[in-house]
């Protein structure tokens, strides 16, 4: 299969980039440097990039059903967001043991789900990194009406949330126990059961995020390990690219074609020499990714009418 070599294309020098996503319907990567509290966009086309500020850590994002509307992810609460017009809702969902823990993983699924990993927050209030431990982290799925159910407890660090095209299976890993988990999926009614350890002690770096291919294959960023490892079906090694920086940390397919894995990465802890830290990449591929799904809460459960200008920075 062809691989091509990554391609530096927004050298943003994010802290912690994180969150990538792919917004098909207009044809642009979004994603978030969670110490900085900024949210990026990048336009192919164009070669350029917008970003926005805000007061508090972001985490993630994804599309929803209302075309320009993404439901965006911060520390301890979820909101709808006007791109265009730089406009927030209410607080859909707000994390209880926010601000000893934060989110971090955010998704939507197949079904139209909203789900949410968190962990213990290691971001400080200036935006400086705190510790990390194990033990706070929680799986959430919120639904389209809003309704939130818990799935998995305990957890150090929630990552990759990841469907197959088939919608028979869930990927998820525990950075901290770096251990990548398959379950079963529910295509009817968006459950997850049978989990199984799928791809542990990998010895280059720790599972961060991750995107999934038609074929069924996982593309793992690791996190201190300086490369993407896609994984097969079966959990083994596939292929392992290697990235010109260290901290790689999530990744999603975008393009016309879904055939370019855009990736992030992180500056910090820095490393000598690691002059393009925190830049955002693509990397050419010659499998197509499955399709950024969309949540599918819209404006008919958070009105327009809700919707405030933030304040500028």
């Amino acid at each position: 299969m062809f691989i091509g070599k990554p391609i530096c294309v927004a050298p943003v020098g994010d802290r912690c980039g994180e969150g990538v996503m792919w917004d098909d319907s207009d044809g642009a990567v979004f994603w978030v440097d969670i110490m900085r509290f900024l949210i990026h966009r990048l336009d192919p086309l164009e070669q350029t990039v917008k970003t926005w500020i805000f007061d508090e850590p972001v985490v993630g994002l994804a599309p929803t059903n209302v075309i320009g509307t993404l439901v965006l992810s911060f520390g301890g609460t979820v909101v709808l967001w006007d791109w265009k017009q730089n406009r927030r809702s209410k607080a859909l969902f707000s994390l209880p043991d926010w601000p000893c823990a934060r989110l971090n993983e955010t998704r939507a699924d197949p079904q139209g789900n909203f789900w949410l990993g968190s962990m213990k927050n290691n971001v400080l209030t200036n935006g400086e990194p705190g510790e990390v431990g194990k033990g706070l982290g929680v799986l959430y799925r919120m639904a389209p009406d809003l309704s939130v159910s818990v799935w998995r407890t305990g957890l150090g660090i929630s990552n990759t949330l990841c469907w197959n095209a088939q919608q028979t299976k869930f990927y998820f890993a525990d950075t901290l126990e770096n251990d990548i988990r398959a379950y079963d999926f529910g295509a009817a009614d968006a459950d997850i059961h049978n989990e199984q350890s799928f791809f542990r002690s990998f010895d280059r770096g720790c599972p961060d995020g991750s995107a999934i291919d038609e074929q069924g294959y996982l593309w793992n960023c690791r996190f201190g390990g300086a490369c993407i490892v896609r994984i097969a079906p079966s959990g083994h090694v596939d292929a392992i690219v290697e990235m010109p920086e260290e901290n790689i940390t999530t990744c999603c397919f975008g393009g016309d074609d879904l055939k370019s894995l855009y990736i992030s990465s992180a500056s910090w802890p820095h490393r000598v020499g690691d002059r393009l830290g925190g830049s955002l990449y693509r990397l050419d591929v010659g499998v197509r990714g499955v399709a950024t799904h969309r949540f599918g809460a819209s404006v008919s459960v958070t009105p327009l009418a809700q919707f405030s200008p933030d304040e500028a920075p």
